[in-house]
């Protein structure tokens, strides 16, 4: 890969088209499937025996169990449980995918914001439609805060409607902007290095600093790709107390 943009480029793996849409299986595509497939098997490898003293595997699985529940319940209370298979893989998804990325020469699934966006979307949809199923018009209570003037209205509730709309495009954008800024600053550092260790002896002492940055880089990248997984599904639990008790 010649620059740091490259790495992001989507590339057909088989070709399909029909009626004018491209369908082709991409290399995006191929790597939603292997975050799918490695989130999976995780699973299904750690519950295999259900042990009362748990191995590895088993306690890593019951940890992030834990981690997703207990986001939720403080976030949405117990009512909110009943989401719970759907937070848990959107963690595990995003999760998965951003350690893939960490890999040299993968592919990001999350740093393409067509992804990040529908899984926000994924969730904006599931808030709408759930809060508008359960509490009907008493749902756009979420518009008008508890405690403000009624002279007040015609100017908050404009705002608070635009704040709703836009959650999925803040809720998107943070996970891919975080994923792309980061992927890119490593392929430049790496690039460096590569670039002065061939330029002979004291290109290889000068080489060392940027071989730092790389390695101080890649730690907190790996530090990232947890916390902004962390950060997609408390957002989420906190847009999904919102269907379950709109107000303020």
């Amino acid at each position: 890969m010649a620059g740091p943009i490259e790495q992001f480029a989507i590339k057909p793996l088989v070709p399909f088209q029909i009626g004018g849409f491209d369908l082709s299986f991409t290399n995006s595509s191929a790597y939603m499937v292997l975050t799918v497939a490695a989130a999976g098997t995780f699973l299904l490898l750690a519950t295999r025996r259900r042990e009362l003293v748990p191995g590895r595997l088993q306690s890593s699985a019951e940890l992030a169990h834990e981690f997703v529940a207990k986001t939720l319940r403080a976030n949405a209370g117990e009512e909110g449980m009943r989401f719970f298979p759907l937070v848990f893989s959107l963690f595990l998804f995003i999760l998965v995918a951003n350690l893939i990325g960490m890999f040299p020469y993968a592919f990001t699934v999350t740093s393409h914001l067509i992804v990040t966006f529908a899984l926000a979307m994924l969730v904006f949809a599931t808030v709408t439609l759930y809060g508008l199923f359960r509490h009907g018009a008493r749902f756009l209570k979420l518009f008008v805060p508890d405690g403000v003037p009624l002279i007040l209205t015609p100017i908050i509730v404009p705002i608070e409607v635009i704040s709703y709309l836009s959650r999925p495009v803040s809720h998107s954008v943070r996970l891919f902007a975080v994923m792309l800024a980061g992927h890119i600053t490593l392929k430049v550092f790496a690039g460096f290095v590569v670039s002065m260790g061939g330029l002979g002896t004291l290109g290889m002492l000068g080489a060392i600093l940027p071989f730092a940055m790389t390695v101080a880089l890649t730690a907190l990248e790996l530090l990232m790709a947890v916390i902004q997984a962390y950060v997609f599904t408390m957002l989420t639990c906190m847009y999904l107390n919102d269907a379950l008790h709109p107000g303020h």
